[in-house]
């Protein structure tokens, strides 16, 4: 299954929110959609769950507008919207209703996700009794209860300790592999990074550069050597302007030339005790700050 948005446009008043957004999503693969706040990311999802339409654009499955009535979406927002108050197991089966489930399928699916994220104590208590992470696991299950075929997450890791993030890495790789168009929001590039095949980044507004991740990032200029090494010193005193520190520790070796990595490879083995040298290849975040780090969209924009 292949969704995509192609060429949205959305205004509200004399303000215009999207304009001309695209993207491709696949089944069976995670994809991240990125961008500073007030990018168009919200918007963007909101009319793909049919929230809003868009002014024009396409969101198709297949190649054909998605039919909201075969097509289910599981959304976890970034603000929590369930009810304080009320019992967890009434709501979440309320939910699960909402979304076409009987009321006894919507038990035992919701009764399967307690236990599967380890939350079946708290079945028959109210969810303002819950710590915030085990919060953000309850509101999860409303978005897979009904087994969705697109999951969209919003910053989904928000209040987890690292335990149930790790609890959580595990359910989105399940919901991965069974098939499903898993769709990420998130500022914690280390998360999308992990899961994420392919991308999209919004800049004002438009799509400043989506495609393949790796293909992205084997687009640059392959100039420079990450290394790792206990002669830091000496290689940087000897390389000297060529060469810097990285937040990690890493060395930054720049090149004269993408053509002189092997020699300068060889040349780092024979006169230094080298742990790792490579390639070194921008982080998603070095890609984010680079086209959505500015105020407008790259003159040059890539869609990749």
């Amino acid at each position: 299954m292949i969704l995509e948005l192609k060429n949205i446009e959305k205004a509200f008043g004399q303000k215009r929110v999207l304009s001309g957004v695209s993207f491709r999503a696949e089944s069976g693969k995670a994809f991240g959609l990125l961008g500073r706040n007030g990018a168009g990311k919200t918007t963007s999802i909101r009319i793909l769950m049919d929230v809003f339409p868009a002014d024009s654009g396409e969101v198709l499955i297949d190649g054909k507008p998605i039919d909201y009535n075969k097509i289910q979406i599981g959304y976890l927002p970034e603000e929590r919207g369930l009810y304080p108050k009320k019992l967890i197991i009434d709501q979440l089966v309320y939910f699960a209703e909402l979304k076409g489930m009987s009321k006894r399928e919507a038990v035992k699916s919701v009764d399967y996700w307690l236990q599967r994220l380890n939350m079946t104590e708290y079945r028959g208590k109210r969810l303002d009794t819950l710590s915030k992470g085990n919060q953000q696991k309850i509101q999860l299950i409303t978005a897979l209860a009904h087994n969705p075929d697109i999951i969209i997450l919003d910053e989904p890791f928000s209040g987890l300790d690292p335990v149930n993030a790790m609890l959580l890495k595990d359910v989105v790789k399940e919901q991965i592999k069974k098939g499903k168009i898993v769709l990420f929001s998130s500022h914690q590039m280390n998360y999308i990074e992990e899961f994420c095949d392919s991308i999209a980044i919004l800049n004002s507004g438009k799509t400043a550069l989506s495609g393949d991740l790796h293909d992205i990032k084997r687009g640059y200029v392959r100039d420079r050597l990450a290394v790792r090494t206990e002669c830091a010193d000496k290689i940087k005193s000897d390389f000297k302007e060529n060469c810097s520190t990285a937040e990690n520790g890493e060395l930054i070796i720049k090149l004269s030339s993408a053509d002189n990595k092997r020699s300068v490879m060889k040349q780092l083995v024979e006169n230094y005790d080298i742990d790792e040298v490579r390639v070194y290849e921008p982080s998603l975040n070095d890609i984010f700050v680079e086209y959505a780090g500015n105020e407008g969209v790259k003159e040059n924009e890539a869609v990749r």
